[in-house]
């Protein structure tokens, strides 16, 4: 009796890994004509790897020890916070690890492993020894801001801030705006026509200064600014799922739907919504790109988040009122076109992956 092959540790990683193995024939030619998209194959791949970086910016720019050992003791202060106490030392607050007194306590009790860049986006270099902003130099590749910041490091956290923020703002709002699509769509008739023309008085309001008003009326923070976007960024989706839910609505599978008693939560968005989401999902990276466009641009004017977070738009600030430090245009410049440029390659693949013309 034939024995069947063993399955080893590689064959299963390799079905794991496989993106073919959980796609159906459909989603497979999607994904062929995404990959054949060269530009946008590899800009998602270069900006996964650089948001993944940017996610451990900790480890990789920070004023304190990666991993350090002390008396045998492993300790990470990159990621909890040790009081100075625990290395010898006489205060029960957190070390400071750019201090000479506590460095020796460390290098006498054992050893520690620095950031490749060894300053925070708060970091003040006290050392700095010329007046801020300083150029670019050897201890500082990208420079200092106004506040003697190293620029590097501020361009890492503004990253992966940028980056989130926009990733949940697109999330938030695609939700909200896919639910008020299908309720207009399914439903029509007045539902439709109140939310349709509720969608085009928000629409005809200057978003810019409406934000602008609003955020100089509350107090400035991650969440609070999420909040003040997603009442303006939710309407980009609603024309999209709307038009589909509307052509949909009266198609065969719906009333046999109706037909076998299903409701209409169920019709709508076990039935219809899939469809719908062909069309949505090419919207993504471009609402992806202007939620990221509007915290920067908010930030450029004060009027986003405040000074303790890294932002773009701050150091874009900064480069507008230091004409003579070129760096600083030059380095928020440089991060918000690589970043929007990936995302508009990513959303044009997308968008001939469903492409229905290109998918066949």
């Amino acid at each position: 009796m034939a024995t069947a092959p063993p399955i080893t540790l590689q064959t299963q990683v390799q079905k794991r890994i496989s993106v073919s193995r959980w796609l159906g024939p459909m989603g497979k030619r999607r994904w062929s004509v995404f990959k054949a998209n060269r530009r946008g194959y590899y800009s998602l791949v270069l900006f996964v790897v650089l948001y993944v970086l940017s996610l451990g910016a900790e480890v990789i720019a920070n004023d304190k020890p990666v991993v350090l050992s002390h008396h045998g003791d492993l300790y990470f202060p990159a990621l909890v916070a040790y009081p100075e106490t625990a290395f010898g030392g006489e205060f029960e607050t957190e070390a400071d690890y750019r201090d000479p007194y506590v460095q020796q306590l460390i290098e006498d009790g054992g050893w520690a492993i620095w950031p490749i860049i060894p300053f925070s986006y708060d970091t003040i270099d006290y050392e700095l020894g010329k007046t801020a902003p300083a150029a670019p130099d050897s201890r500082h590749l990208l420079g200092t801001d106004s506040q003697a910041r190293d620029v590097f490091a501020l361009t890492i956290y503004g990253f992966r801030l940028s980056i989130t923020f926009g990733l949940v703002l697109t999330l938030l709002s695609s939700a909200v705006g896919i639910a008020a699509g299908a309720i207009q769509g399914y439903f029509g008739g007045l539902t439709d026509l109140l939310f349709q023309r509720g969608v085009e008085i928000l629409q005809s309001l200057p978003v810019l200064y409406l934000l602008i008003i609003m955020s100089s009326l509350i107090q400035p923070g991650f969440f609070s600014i999420l909040g003040v976007l997603l009442l303006v960024s939710w309407m980009t989706l609603v024309p999209v799922v709307r038009a589909e839910f509307l052509r949909a609505r009266n198609l065969e599978y719906v009333r046999a739907a109706r037909a076998l008693g299903l409701g209409n939560r169920t019709i709508m968005f076990r039935h219809i919504l899939p469809n719908a989401m062909v069309a949505t999902l090419t919207f993504l990276p471009f609402i992806l790109t202007t939620s990221i466009t509007l915290l920067t641009a908010l930030d450029f004017l004060g009027f986003g988040l405040p000074r303790g977070y890294p932002s773009i738009g701050d150091l874009l600030n900064q480069g507008k009122n230091n004409l003579f430090a070129p760096w600083l245009g030059l380095s928020g410049f440089a991060v918000m076109a690589v970043m929007l440029s990936l995302l508009i390659f990513i959303g044009e693949a997308a968008r001939d992956a469903f492409d229905p013309r290109k998918s066949l």
